[in-house]
């Protein structure tokens, strides 16, 4: 296996047909198939299934496009690496983000990067944390926003932000948008609508429960915020969310929040985190973006009263 026949199979792979991929890479389509047909014999494995409208890939196929990928990103960053040595910073970076961080983070963070690496290029990618952890280990993403993540030896990771979990209802006339705190004890009796396991806060609020010997009373698992707060508003059921979820997908005068407390005393908070590969060297742009990254959520994901984690 070459790195060439890896760059055409992944591009046959994203592009769904032999015919597109050799129109992209400027390849002759025999030749294109030629290289294709000696990974597969190499392999002993067919990576495609041809049909009429091109082509769609096997098992082992979504396989090696998971790893094939990975590894030309890496050959990408050592070739960054070594641009960075030669003045000033280029390449490439991929960031993940969660959709409601996304939306708050993304314009702000690509007026940042283009003006500080005029040279250089940015990819954001939305997913969970879950996710977004097993993209940074084979090299999709480079760094992620992530919450309430285990400790592992194939991340690092950097506290940026705590943030406060609040039952989220429908407000009624009268109502302060921020209501008192509300004791994990009676969250019980109130129908929650909630993003399925293995969503940080959704993880986060059941251990939380288990602590007390409780559970929640989960209706319904949706994983859009957007949707979440429609239902809230529309069906009387209950969110559990940050401020800034909320805010995100507004109107947040629509909604009244309060604080969960914990049977022990204090706040039921998630932390905000950025991770990046411990197996891979970082390299310039990477060190300097996460460095821009914090500033960002520090400056436009913060709430005033909640403190940055550390």
């Amino acid at each position: 296996m070459d790195l060439k026949q890896l760059e055409y199979f992944v591009h046959v792979a994203e592009l769904g047909s032999f015919t597109r991929a050799s129109t992209f890479l400027r390849v002759a389509q025999p030749a294109l198939s030629r290289q294709i047909r000696a990974l597969e014999v190499e392999l002993r494995q067919a990576l495609f299934e041809r049909n009429g409208r091109g082509v769609t890939l096997t098992e082992p196929g979504k396989r090696l496009l998971a790893h094939g990928r990975g590894i030309l990103q890496q050959v990408e960053r050592a070739r960054q690496d070594m641009e960075d040595e030669r003045g000033a910073i280029s390449g490439h970076l991929a960031v993940g983000m969660p959709p409601s961080v996304s939306r708050a983070l993304t314009a702000p963070l690509v007026a940042a990067f283009r003006a500080r690496f005029p040279k250089a290029t940015l990819t954001v990618v939305e997913g969970l944390s879950t996710y977004m952890l097993e993209w940074l280990q084979i090299g999709r993403i480079d760094c992620a926003v992530v919450y309430n993540v285990t400790p592992s030896p194939a991340i690092d990771l950097l506290p940026v932000l705590d943030e406060v979990l609040y039952l989220v209802s429908a407000r009624t006339p009268g109502q302060p948008l921020i209501g008192p705190p509300l004791p994990l004890a009676e969250l019980g009796g109130r129908e929650l609508v909630m993003p399925s396991r293995p969503h940080s806060i959704r993880m986060l609020l059941e251990g939380a429960l288990v602590a007390e010997g409780r559970k929640p009373r989960v209706g319904i698992e949706i994983e859009s915020v957007a949707a979440i707060l429609d239902l809230v508003q529309t069906q009387g059921l209950h969110g559990v969310l940050t401020l800034n979820g909320v805010r995100s997908h507004g109107p947040e005068e629509a909604f009244q929040v309060r604080p969960l407390a914990p049977e022990h005393g204090g706040r039921l908070v998630t932390t905000q985190w950025i991770a990046t590969s411990a197996q891979r060297p970082s390299g310039a742009l990477l060190t300097q973006s996460t460095a821009l990254l914090r500033e960002l959520m520090l400056e436009h994901w913060s709430v005033p009263g909640e403190p940055a984690a550390g």
